[in-house]
């Protein structure tokens, strides 16, 4: 990997003049050697009052000495509670005018693909596309000090191997440093510097990318994340979409693989029916010895009982044709 880019280094405006303050322009929490003789008019000490205080009937809820106006710093542990309207005083309980204004820093940093005009940021990005960078933040405040034209802002680059990228190359070749880039707006792009298609300076990987300011030291004293430096984003650049698998399918690592199911006919089977009497039920009865018969006969209560045929003794059919005879010829002879 090439890792030896060359530098091309932007102007930027002249420290003394970032660093003079004039009466009512913005310092940021953090800043350091700031020359605020033209804020304080002659007065040496600052006040502050909470928002919607009567200034000339109160007392102001905080103070600070300025022994030295011509290197003053803007200590998080003075300031960073304190942001507003800070006055000169003429006297501790006294305010004698405006000396500055003190406001928290705010930086944040994108990443857009200017090939298909998309934010990647934290994304991926194919091959041989090309990138920008956009940068928000509050420290173009700067630019109401005198002679102040641009505020410095240097984008960091960490290459998938670790190494640290100062410079940026474009797909046409153009070299472009990171080192204190010019902003003069917010929110402030970059035009499209990086170039992914060099895959010697650019190999397949995860690229880390932030920004950061350190005008008057202010990220040496105040280092934290979306303030003097931004938080830190990502960008994949390989030639596949990470989201689609070897075969050219779209996959989703939150999603289940759907399953293919196969419906088989369920075959008809016809079963030969054989009707068979009905089983003959014998019915066993149940001794039961009473004092009348003690080999009496009970059934179960539900069993049916079929009716017994009935029998008559032999010559018992004959026996009465003979009476009816006799009978017949008794009456034959009393009416004669």
């Amino acid at each position: 990997m090439v890792t030896g880019l060359f530098l091309v280094f932007c102007p930027v405006s002249a420290a003394g003049a970032i660093s003079t303050v004039s009466a009512g322009n913005t310092v940021f929490v953090g800043e350091q050697g700031l020359d605020i003789r033209a804020a304080m008019d002659g007065d040496s000490i600052l006040g502050w009052w909470a928002s919607g205080a009567a200034i000339s009937s109160s007392s102001p809820d905080k103070t600070i000495s300025v022994p030295n106006p011509g290197s003053f710093t803007i200590y998080p542990s003075d300031f960073q509670t304190y942001t507003g309207t800070w006055y000169r005083l003429k006297s501790p309980t006294t305010a004698n005018g405006t000396a500055f204004n003190v406001v928290d820093p705010y930086l944040d940093l994108k990443i857009e693909d200017t090939t298909v005009s998309t934010d990647v940021t934290n994304k991926w990005v194919p091959t041989d596309d090309e990138l920008r960078f956009r940068i928000d933040t509050n420290l173009v405040q700067m630019l109401q000090r005198n002679s102040v034209s641009t505020v410095p802002i240097t984008i960091k680059v960490r290459s998938p191997d670790g190494t640290l990228l100062n410079a940026l190359v474009s797909k046409s070749g153009q070299t472009t440093s990171l080192v204190d880039y010019p902003v003069t707006t917010s929110p402030q792009y970059t035009g499209s510097i990086w170039g992914t298609s060099n895959r010697a300076m650019y190999p397949p990987g995860t690229y880390s990318v932030w920004a950061e300011c350190n005008v008057n030291s202010m990220k040496d004293n105040y280092n934290q994340a979306g303030k003097t430096v931004s938080t830190t984003v990502t960008v994949l650049n390989q030639d596949q979409n990470p989201l689609i698998g070897n075969k050219g399918y779209v996959t989703n690592p939150t999603t289940s693989t759907p399953v293919m199911t196969t419906r088989t006919p369920t075959p008809t089977v016809t079963t030969a029916v054989t009707t068979s009497p009905p089983p003959t039920t014998v019915l066993t009865p149940v001794a039961t010895a009473t004092a009348e018969s003690p080999a009496a006969t009970t059934l179960p209560a539900t069993a049916v009982v079929p009716a017994a045929p009935t029998t008559h003794a032999p010559g018992f059919g004959a026996g009465l044709v003979v009476l009816s005879l006799c009978a017949c010829l008794l009456f034959f002879l009393k009416k004669h």
